[in-house]
């Protein structure tokens, strides 16, 4: 791989751990190159997107003449630099050094997202430096981490769901109607109803007997896929952590979409076959969409529709 086949790179992707393969499948014959998580490509789209940690738009190349010019180069595209290293990690490190300090810390939910872009770059060679100032994630490495909490959560799925509504800029508030589908043992269930929200917690399985006795909390025994949306009636958020297969939660959001009777989506996607690209996709296709892999997602993407 030649440094001229790495300029020609126009885009970026920063897979999250474990993850490179299916941003290589999506992208097909557009891989420039892969070096541990960081992939390399002539061109964007193709659903690669969804499944990085962070986007690595307009992607620049530059020789750089010391570690003091590779710092200034950064300094004069924009202010906060995030980097990822896979190979010369001292020399990176020293130039890290003469960048304004990132402040990387656990943040309690909810909370806004920051204003200031976020870059991203890194060394491919001990001089050739590739970077982007335009970042699909305004956090460093796509990464979020929250304040935990080890009391009232009955899982730690909750992470999850407060990273979606972040990256929302949206969340239930006092009032609000929610839907909750797959609630078992009531993670999600205690987000929104820590925010002030009623909540429909709906699942076949049991929840943690601390979750039903919550207040405005209603819990029903069944199958989120035998509900008449019309019978519920109409909610604000309808929010899915179920685990099915991607068709069957497709037709379930098309049939309460249909029906008109919820406003905004929340929807793991949780992938167990080979039709991946295809099924989220059709989500993604869906007017209004986004599909992202979250940082606290495992193997599967998240759907998120406001509606409006």
């Amino acid at each position: 791989m030649t440094s001229s086949d790495v300029s020609a790179a126009t885009v970026a992707y920063l897979a999250p751990e474990g993850f490179v393969e299916p941003i290589v499948a999506a992208l097909g014959n557009r891989v420039v190159a892969v070096r541990e998580r960081l992939v390399l490509a002539r061109e964007g789209g193709s659903g690669a997107e969804w499944w990085a940690a962070n986007t690595w738009h307009d992607l620049q190349s530059r020789r750089i003449d010391s570690i003091g010019d590779g710092a200034k180069w950064l300094r004069s595209m924009q202010r906060n630099w995030a980097l990822y290293a896979t190979d010369f990690f001292r020399r990176a490190s020293l130039l890290e050094g003469k960048l304004p300090p990132l402040r990387q810390r656990a943040r309690p939910f909810p909370f806004e997202v920051p204003p200031s872009p976020m870059g991203a770059w890194t060394l491919w060679e001990s001089d050739l430096m590739l970077a982007s100032a335009r970042c699909s994630s305004p956090f460093a490495n796509g990464e979020i981490e929250f304040e935990e909490h080890k009391v009232g959560p009955p899982s730690r799925a909750y992470r999850k769901l407060w990273e979606a509504l972040v990256l929302l800029g949206r969340h239930p508030v006092a009032g609000e109607r929610c839907i909750d589908l797959g609630a078992s043992p009531g993670g999600w269930t205690w987000v929104l109803q820590a925010l002030g929200a009623n909540v429909l917690a709906i699942d076949k399985a049991a929840l943690d007997p601390a979750i039903v006795a919550l207040p405005n909390v209603e819990v029903r025994y069944e199958s989120a896929f035998g509900l008449d949306p019309t019978a519920v009636g109409p909610v604000d958020w309808l929010f899915s952590d179920v685990i099915c297969y991607p068709k069957r939660l497709f037709d379930l959001v098309t049939r309460w979409r249909e029906a008109g009777m919820a406003k905004h989506f929340v929807c793991t996607i949780k992938f167990q076959g080979s039709d991946e690209h295809s099924i989220a996709r059709a989500f993604a296709e869906i007017p209004g969409s986004r599909v992202v892999h979250l940082h606290h997602n495992k193997h599967e993407l998240t759907w998120m529709n406001l509606g409006d």
